[in-house]
């Protein structure tokens, strides 16, 4: 039976702003509602291999080696930065025919899914988080993990939909607005950017 402080603690941890996040607002914003499914379905594949390097002990090596510690590191600050790129060329130039759109949602999910799997700060967090709420009564703790780390998946999953969704929503009032449009699109990217400086400075 899953505890109660587990859901609610997840819920808070889910519904901060991280990347994943972000660019599944921004997907919603600037594309269509399906776009934004797809980006949070991307965002939480990216999260599966964090959960299972955590159960299997791998997040444990990752943390006592430094250089690996570091290579995946500034591939996901060079990921981010590419993203802040592309969101600030891309300010202004958005295409509203669903058709053209919905042809790239493939794209979008591959692009979800590397923001997170490229933040080894995830695998860390899991292997600190998890351990927690297994209880000490538990027959096997790795299958308790699992559970727990499939839950933890679900939730992010709808949280992320919904935030997509939303955003999605207040985009129909912004069609008549390009400046606004592109406002907000170099908003996001400076928002990646200084999330990349912020994995850059990050330690172990």
């Amino acid at each position: 039976m899953l505890g109660i402080e587990f859901l609610i603690t997840s819920l808070v941890v889910v519904l901060l702003p991280g990347p994943g996040m972000l660019f599944t607002i921004s997907t919603g914003l600037m594309s269509s509602k399906r776009a934004s499914v797809f980006a949070a379905l991307g965002c939480t594949a990216g999260i599966v291999p964090h959960l299972l390097a955590s159960v299997l002990g791998l997040a444990a090596i990752l943390h006592a080696s430094s250089v690996a510690f570091q290579i995946i590191k500034y591939l996901g600050v060079a990921y981010l930065a590419y993203l802040a790129w592309v969101m600030w060329k891309e300010s202004g130039a958005i295409d509203f025919h669903h058709e053209s759109r919905d042809k790239k949602v493939s794209k979008v999910a591959v692009r979800a899914f590397l923001t997170n799997i490229l933040n080894p700060k995830l695998s860390i967090f899991f292997l600190a988080f998890l351990p927690q709420f297994v209880p000490h009564n538990a027959e096997s703790s790795i299958a308790y993990m699992l559970l727990l780390s499939a839950v933890f998946m679900l939730m992010t999953l709808a949280v992320f939909i919904a935030y997509g969704v939303c955003a999605n929503g207040v985009r129909t009032y912004l069609l008549n607005s390009p400046g606004v449009i592109k406002w907000i699109q170099r908003t996001f990217s400076g928002v990646f950017v200084a999330l990349g400086a912020k994995l850059a400075m990050a330690e172990r």
